[in-house]
């Protein structure tokens, strides 16, 4: 009896194991961040909030969300390029979490996929040797087809997100810019839309962990 106890209790500490081994593969990785850390969003007229104003900008909305306080650094126009230019600028302020969305542009100037590639990755290798976390941000093709259907993303973002072992947020831009009641033109969100964003990344944001 006291032999088959001893199996028993083996045989429970082996599963009790395999449930945390297998169980914890859904949990945050990430150390929440506190109310009044510094985030930085970079990227362009989608992060300035175009369309609409700076006061309902998706990072304005997340401050209020999350209660960080989320510097926007959104500029219209901006390509990749634009932004690997002044990446040494963020670096400078310190921030706890980069928010990076940016290539729409790209697209609309026709630039080749790999220019855009390696000029994303430059920003992100940019903040990380600076230990700084980035989150990436999606952006649908912006092409003339996707203008008057429904948007998707650029898959060079999932390509990215996997080479360098980042998070990805996806479909966010996608799904707004298939709706024309949060659009305010063809390739710009309005005030509503930038807030539905600005809402599902915080979800998303909360689902990894970087927020409590």
């Amino acid at each position: 009896m006291k032999f088959r106890k001893q199996i028993l209790g083996l045989a429970s500490i082996g599963f009790a194991a395999a449930i945390s081994m297998t169980g914890c593969g859904n949990e945050p990785t990430q150390t929440a961040l506190l109310a009044g850390s510094t985030v930085i969003a970079l990227g362009d007229s989608l992060t300035y909030g175009y369309g609409a104003s700076t006061e309902t900008a998706y990072p304005t909305v997340l401050a209020e969300l999350s209660k960080w306080k989320v510097i926007n650094s959104g500029v219209n126009g901006d390509t990749s390029a634009d932004v690997l230019t002044r990446v040494h600028e963020i670096t400078e302020q310190n921030p706890d979490l980069v928010l990076l969305g940016v290539g729409g542009n790209d697209v609309l100037q026709r630039i080749a996929p790999d220019t855009t590639r390696a000029n994303i990755i430059a920003t992100i290798d940019t903040l990380q040797s600076k230990n700084i976390d980035v989150v990436l941000i999606a952006e649908p093709h912006l092409s003339t087809s996707a203008l008057f259907g429904k948007a998707s993303d650029n898959p060079v973002y999932k390509d990215i997100a996997e080479a360098e072992n980042i998070p990805l947020y996806s479909d966010g831009w996608s799904t707004i810019l298939s709706d024309d009641a949060l659009k305010s033109d063809r390739i710009h969100a309005n005030a509503a839309g930038y807030r539905q964003f600005a809402e599902g990344l915080h979800g998303y944001l909360k689902e990894e962990g970087w927020v409590y």
